[in-house]
């Protein structure tokens, strides 16, 4: 599917055509063909491409589907062409299970292939591996009052890393310098938020995760592992014209086994603000 990220100044769009339906009660339905990407880190409208192979266009089809207030499942068919095709189902539950308790549940399942000619399909090879994976992820998270408790797993299996546009998947373990889809990735991840709030201090939150990544495989390295910490600190203001403007103070800590990639450390200043349109 299309995702993208705003940890930069500006996030990631698309060009294309969108058409989205909700005549139905409770169901949402889009149908979009998607023909040029401009990446967060870049000032032009380029075309779609995976694993530097160029396509015409990325296609999908799909919806959600509100069982009721708390249950939704969906399920989206992508193609982007001569290089691959994927089914997606994803169920999303949050559920009351007390007093000031909840549960959620999001869980996301891809199933991805080779699509189109010979020629491209030889092209789009990564890292020594054809495109034909199935790719599970998600996350259970228990709040209780202002904490929240979150744990994630995932599983990539097959051949070949995970197949999306642009720079970022639909992934519970997208996180700021890595996105854990390399083939063969699994991982899990902890995270914790507070709302701190309920010291006396409305519009600050604190988040802190951890994404550990294990059995990597690449052209160059078998077995591979890699990890990511972030802790955000965030204020959002409350009142007065700044009201809706935040700040977010992100440390991020990145370190990866048998020479898979660069290390990193970096601390971001990420100023935010919603402008209703």
């Amino acid at each position: 599917m299309a995702s993208y990220n705003d940890v930069r100044l500006l996030s990631s769009t698309y060009a294309g055509s969108l058409l989205t339906s909700q005549d139905i009660a409770g169901l949402t339905f889009n149908a979009a063909r998607l023909e040029k990407i401009n990446l967060r880190d870049s000032s032009s409208n380029d075309e779609m491409n995976y694993g530097g192979v160029r396509s015409s266009h990325l296609d999908l089809a799909g919806g959600s589907y509100a069982i009721n207030p708390a249950l939704a499942l969906s399920y989206y068919y992508a193609q982007m062409q001569d290089i691959y095709h994927q089914h997606f189902v994803g169920l999303v539950n949050t559920a009351a299970l007390g007093q000031g308790v909840s549960l959620k549940t999001d869980l996301r399942y891809f199933d991805t292939s080779e699509s189109g000619d010979h020629r491209f399909r030889s092209a789009a090879r990564v890292d020594g591996g054809r495109i034909d994976n199935r790719f599970f992820n998600g996350m259970l998270t228990v709040g209780i009052g202002p904490h929240k408790f979150g744990v994630g797993y995932q599983n990539l299996s097959g051949d070949g890393d995970f197949a999306y546009p642009g720079l970022d998947p639909y992934s519970v373990n997208l996180v700021t310098f890595n996105v854990f889809t390399k083939a063969e990735t699994d991982a899990w991840q902890a995270r914790y938020d507070y709302d701190v709030a309920a010291l006396g201090i409305p519009g600050l939150t604190f988040m802190t995760r951890y994404v550990s990544g294990s059995h990597i495989n690449t052209a160059a390295v078998q077995d591979g592992s890699e990890w990511e910490r972030d802790t955000d600190l965030v204020y959002t203001f409350q009142q007065g014209f700044m009201k809706g403007f935040n700040v977010r103070l992100r440390n991020a800590t990145f370190r990866s086994g048998n020479g898979l990639t660069t290390d990193a450390n970096e601390n971001r200043v990420i100023l935010g603000y919603t402008l209703a349109l």
